[in-house]
């Protein structure tokens, strides 16, 4: 699933393309894109047409699509492969074309979701007073969300009693960090993935958060992390950090600090990436 540095740059595309067109028509061509709209393909496209799309929103991995009468907003789930592409509408359709969304508007361009896996799709859920879909409500704020509290995250950390990498990945504690960006600010922070939380400082923390924003910041500036064509943005280019990468996907190569030939580990139906000098692994305690 992308991380919040690359469906950030899609938002941005969706809020250049598509905010304040009305829907016009709906295509559902695969039924598997619209399974989490539990009233099915017919009624999701009913409830759109004639919408007004506002403002896009975001939060972590998460992305929406708010509608004009602001009591609904469809969600965007990108799953594995998911795209969300503005496209001409004369374009010749993708081989793995779901969903087409046409608006009423002479701009001459339509709204396509194309998943190679369908893991992915889109929904409509009503929302929150806070304007959150109500099924992402739980999700917390992500660290580039100016609402994000340093100290809270810094008690939660030091509560939860788990490791630092498990931390980073729980959504409830802080959104849109995934593998990738995790072993990239870990790299950065000379934090081995298991360091136990409940002996974190306040500065401790402070650092890491500096660093997770820091990498996001920096795949955002070169449109994400591409490591094949399943991640494009809205216009179907490919973002460049991974070129940039210091940890995630070097196992073998010369660490950038110290030259240490990087290790990659099983972790949790994953792996991850480190320094085995940067980043010792904490003391087993008898």
């Amino acid at each position: 699933m992308p991380e919040l540095p690359e469906v950030e740059v899609v938002r941005r595309g969706l809020e250049r393309w598509v905010a304040g067109r009305v829907v016009a028509d709906v295509q559902v061509l695969h039924p598997r894109a619209v399974r989490r709209h539990i009233a099915g393909a017919e009624d999701f496209g009913a409830r759109l047409r004639e919408h007004r799309i506002g403002l896009v929103q975001r939060r972590g991995k998460y992305l929406w699509l708010p509608l004009a009468d602001n009591r609904s907003a469809v969600l965007a789930h990108l799953g594995m492969s998911g795209q969300l592409l503005v496209q001409p509408q004369d374009a010749p359709d993708e081989k793995h074309l779901r969903i087409r969304i046409g608006f009423d508007d002479d701009l001459g361009t339509e709204l396509r979701f194309v998943d190679q896996r369908t893991f992915g799709g889109l929904s409509l859920h009503g929302t929150t007073p806070d304007g959150l879909p109500d099924v992402i409500a739980h999700i917390a704020r992500d660290p580039l969300d100016p609402l994000f509290d340093d100290a809270a995250f810094h008690e939660a950390l030091r509560r939860r009693r788990t490791t630092v990498k498990r931390a980073l990945l729980d959504q409830s504690l802080i959104s849109g960090v995934g593998n990738i960006y995790a072993d990239e600010a870990l790299w950065r922070a000379r934090l081995h993935y298991e360091r136990p939380t409940t002996g974190f400082t306040r500065p401790r923390t402070a650092e890491l958060l500096g660093h997770v924003r820091d990498v996001m910041n920096a795949a955002l500036a070169v449109g994400g992390t591409s490591f094949d064509s399943l991640y494009v943005n809205v216009n179907g280019e490919s973002g460049y950090f991974d070129r940039s990468l210091d940890a995630y996907g070097r196992e073998g190569e010369p660490c950038r600090r110290c030259g240490t030939p990087m290790r990659r580990r099983p972790w949790m139906n994953r792996s991850s990436y480190f320094c085995p000098r940067c980043q010792r692994p904490p003391r087993v305690v008898s």
